[in-house]
């Protein structure tokens, strides 16, 4: 008995009783053309499956909507169930007082689902959005969160409420709250579009989902990089937003200092040695490392990446999807690498001992090599690096340059007005006796462009701590974090709360932004 559960590329993973039947794995790849990853279940799951997924092809078509007609209760108008509710089934209509949601009813109805990077048709997506309101509530879910900039959707199962939130310009806000009945069909239908296993409730899933839509009279191609997480009161999704034209790969519109984005420009054009960007999720590092590459993708480099997962597509550049579940991880892409004659590696993160060695092994071998790290500041990623285990000789000769950033948000340039801060909160942030009496401070007073944030878009803080043969001295002789700190700001390093300083001053961003982002 077996069972496929889904195809990704060339590779079908298939549901198997009996993993170590060759005989059955061979006649499906000979009749389907594809590798066969086995997993193990049970006959009695594959059964139920079959009985489940399998009994008509109308319900395979439905199988994110169950139940064609979904009853709101409770739901009021900012869908925070408080109000009168809306009675009978879900039509066309009723969605469009869902919460706050902007139902584009042409928009949503004209999403199509791309496999790989051809056009499905897809004509029984617009059936499917009459027939099906879950289906059309995904879709306009989608079609929302591009139109407010939203780089996360976040679907949220609690005991008594589903929650819906965005988050935009780095903030999560609640966007509507659908009754609990609606969980199981909007999770499912994410999980087809995304090529998961919808049976599979226990374990996290990752999958992705590329859609065509037409957007204000533009046809636009966007990817959704999915995750699932098991959670007490059922699946928590998040749908991360890969939208290309959010994409700046011109570094000099980061938000780098001049001084500082000299310092980095000049290492990443070293023939040799490792290039550091820290910070937290979520804080533009593969932005700027994709901005760098961009910078020294020419003719007669040969770069190779190895991502997870690849968030774009950069013309020019060998990128490596990372598959944990065959072997193939950072420590093992490497390796290859250094046999396909690269000149730049990108590495994706640094997370253990293994994928370090080999990264600076290849820094010491003339290779230039860009990776990430998870620390709070550049002087803190030498002492992780160390604890490690990689001895401090290598980390001394293998690192040029180490950057820490983080994102914060710019003030709304359609309602910018000018701001009086107290001077007592000035003089704490770091700002001088003079600049309490003369800066003009700015924040955003709330507009329909911002959705009455006062922030719209966002700009990055860099902390770029270029490794001199000052610093290589005291790595050597096992210098603390804060001793380096100190040195490299003698040396003129610009900290992440002075990068925000320069933001404030120049009418960027507020005080509060950096205050939440930034420590002294």
């Amino acid at each position: 008995s077996v069972l496929p559960l889904s195809r990704v590329g060339a590779s079908l993973t298939l549901a198997m009783v009996d993993p170590t039947n060759v005989f059955a794995m061979d006649d499906i790849k000979f009749m389907t053309g594809l590798n066969i990853e086995p997993v193990v279940v049970s006959e009695a799951s594959v059964q139920e499956a079959i009985a489940k997924y399998y009994s008509s092809s109308r319900e395979i078509e439905l199988a994110a909507a169950s139940e064609p007609e979904v009853e709101l209760s409770g739901m009021g108008k900012n869908g925070n169930g408080n109000g009168n509710g809306l009675n009978g089934a879900i039509t066309n209509a009723d969605l469009v007082s869902l919460g706050s949601l902007d139902f584009d009813t042409e928009a949503a109805e004209g999403l199509e689902v791309i496999e790989d990077n051809e056009e499905i048709d897809l004509s029984t997506l617009s059936r499917m959005s009459e027939d099906a309101p879950v289906v059309r509530l995904v879709n306009v879910l989608m079609v929302d969160a591009l139109r407010r900039g939203a780089s996360d959707i976040h679907i949220e199962p609690y005991e008594k409420e589903l929650r819906i939130r965005f988050r935009i310009d780095g903030l999560l806000y609640d966007v509507m709250h659908p009754p609990m009945k609606m969980r199981d069909a909007m999770i499912s239908r994410l999980k087809i579009m995304s090529k998961l296993d919808i049976s599979e409730k226990r374990l996290p899933q990752d999958g992705r989902i590329k859609i065509k839509v037409k957007v204000d009279s533009r046809s636009r191609e966007l990817d959704f990089r999915v995750s699932t997480l098991p959670t007490l009161f059922g699946e928590k999704v998040v749908l991360r937003l890969l939208d290309k034209e959010n994409l700046m790969l011109d570094m000099t519109k980061l938000g780098f200092e001049p001084e500082s984005l000299v310092k980095f420009q000049r290492n990443i054009s070293r023939p040799y040695g490792m290039v550091l960007v820290t910070g937290p999720t979520g804080s533009g590092k593969t932005n700027t490392l994709y901005s760098a590459l961009q910078s020294l993708n020419t003719s007669q480099t040969n770069i190779m990446t190895a991502e997870d997962p690849v968030e774009f597509n950069l013309m020019g550049v060998n990128q490596v999807q990372m598959k944990e579940q065959i072997g193939l991880n950072f420590a093992a892409a490497l390796r290859s690498f250094l046999r396909q004659d690269p000149n730049i590696i990108l590495v994706g993160e640094v997370r253990d001992f293994e994928t370090a060695e080999i990264a600076i092994k290849a820094a010491l071998t003339g290779h230039l090599v860009l990776s990430t790290l998870h620390t709070n500041d550049a002087p803190s990623t030498i002492s992780r690096l160390m604890n490690m285990g990689i001895e401090p000789f290598l980390v001394a000769t293998s690192v040029n340059l180490i950057q820490a950033q983080r994102l914060i948000r710019r003030i709304c340039k359609d309602c910018k007005t000018e701001h009086s801060m107290p001077a007592e909160a000035m003089l704490e942030i770091g700002f001088t006796v003079e600049e309490t009496k003369n800066l003009t401070m700015y924040k955003g007073s709330g507009c329909q462009a911002c959705n009455n944030t006062g922030y719209k878009g966002r700009v990055g803080l860099y902390e770029v701590m270029e490794v001199t043969d000052d610093i290589r001295e005291l790595i050597l002789i096992g210098a603390s974090a804060l001793e380096l700190r100190k040195k490299a700001i003698d040396d003129g390093m610009i900290t992440l709360r002075g990068s925000g300083l320069h933001k404030i001053r120049n009418g960027i961003t507020t005080i509060e932004e950096v205050v939440r982002e930034t420590v002294a």
